[in-house]
């Protein structure tokens, strides 16, 4: 792997608590790199994910840039560690990604990659709903044992090539997903990794969710013509 610049970001927002708060992003940028990969996370996560984490790995190997970041400000975290009701706030969480998406896009290092989003459980959904609101921005999306049913009404207007990966032990997100793909027109795909269950635990698993997050994004962020 060529050179990774990481790269600490904060962004103001709105706070749903406090009033307004920041929340903080890694921003890890490869030299000449051919896209830009937003992470999501899912219920109860950060950008310390260890999983997302070994994820944008792959995705900074393969030439990808990659940003993670926290979808809730501290004050917020403190209120969803007690509550659990802002992390299926999925209006809330996809505003928070769109931040982001403005963010990269204000920076000449940043700003002219073509921008994909991955993300898991709860942050899938707000993936498809920041998508269908952005639809000339976002390029493509991968969902890890995502709940792209939470988007509800915004699935109709995605049209990002969009990736869903689901473990084969994972029997009722495998349903939803698919009740979500239904709703969907944009070009979109299932896979199911075997032997995984929810969070992709299981040995190999989790390697061949990255493997196939690469191959979707090298795919589909190409620089445009």
């Amino acid at each position: 792997m060529g050179v990774v610049r990481p790269i600490a970001i904060e962004l103001e927002v709105t706070d749903a608590v406090a009033g307004t708060g920041v929340i903080e992003g890694d921003l890890r940028l490869p030299a000449d790199a051919r896209g830009l990969v937003i992470f999501a996370h899912g219920s109860g996560s950060s950008r310390h994910s260890q999983r997302n984490q070994m994820v944008a790995a792959h995705l900074n190997e393969a030439g990808f840039a990659t940003l993670l970041f926290d979808l809730l400000t501290a004050a917020e975290t403190r209120v969803d560690d007690r509550t659990r009701e802002l992390r299926f706030d999925i209006g809330l969480l996809a505003r928070r990604l769109l931040s982001a998406c403005d963010a990269v896009a204000t920076r000449p290092d940043t700003a002219a990659l073509p921008l994909g989003t991955f993300g898991a459980s709860t942050g899938a959904a707000a993936a498809l709903v920041a998508a269908a609101s952005r639809p000339l921005e976002t390029r493509a999306v991968v969902s890890r044992g995502g709940r792209p049913d939470l988007a509800g009404d915004a699935l109709p207007g995605v049209q990002a090539p969009t990736l869903l990966i689901v473990g084969s032990r994972d029997s009722q997100v495998i349903e939803l997903n698919e009740v979500a793909t239904s709703r969907m027109t944009c070009e979109r795909e299932i896979t199911i990794v075997p032997g995984a269950t929810h969070l992709f635990e299981e040995s190999g698993t989790l390697e061949a969710v990255a493997r196939l997050a690469v191959s979707w994004f090298v795919r589909h962020l190409k620089p445009p013509a």
